[in-house]
């Protein structure tokens, strides 16, 4: 099983008292591979990612992800805080890219200090430069969420 990032074997998800959503679902997925989920309402499609999320542990079967693999799941329904805005919730979500970035752009400011510990500031620079794609695409949501909307939460409007 080491070869695939995420194996499942056999997985059935029972729905009391007599209904079952997914039966012997078996699928493994190479590193690098683009999945899509299809199918009418009600077949199971959010249940199967919530398994593969280790959001549901109750099913039959085996589901193995890599051992190092990290998994982000967004919920179909998700529990959003009505303290906070779209983009607080997204930039939550994105937890260490986000710090990253914000470092980053106090690290690029204080270059501009004549006084500044040049030296000191590239080696921080070089320490948080591995998460640059990461921060990339963030700054491209980043630009994105100033125009999202939820019409759910009068909170979320900002």
């Amino acid at each position: 099983m080491a070869q695939y990032v995420y194996t499942m074997m056999r997985v059935s998800k029972p729905m009391p008292p007599k209904r079952v959503i997914l039966k012997d679902i078996s699928l493994s997925f190479f590193p690098g591979a683009k999945i899509g989920v299809l199918g009418l309402n009600g077949l199971g499609k959010s249940s199967l990612l919530s398994i593969m999320a280790g959001e549901d542990k109750d099913f039959d079967g085996e589901a193995v992800p890599m051992s190092d693999i990290r998994i982000g799941y967004l919920k179909q329904e998700p529990e959003l805080s009505p303290e906070q805005t779209v983009r607080e919730a997204v930039e939550e979500g994105l937890g260490e890219v986000v710090e990253a970035k914000k470092r980053l752009d106090e690290i690029y400011a204080a270059y501009a200090d004549p006084d500044a510990d040049f030296e000191k500031l590239a080696d921080e620079q070089a320490n948080t430069k591995p998460l640059l794609p990461q921060v990339a695409r963030t700054w491209s949501i980043s630009l994105k969420l100033p125009r999202m909307r939820c019409v759910c939460h009068p909170r979320m409007q900002k």
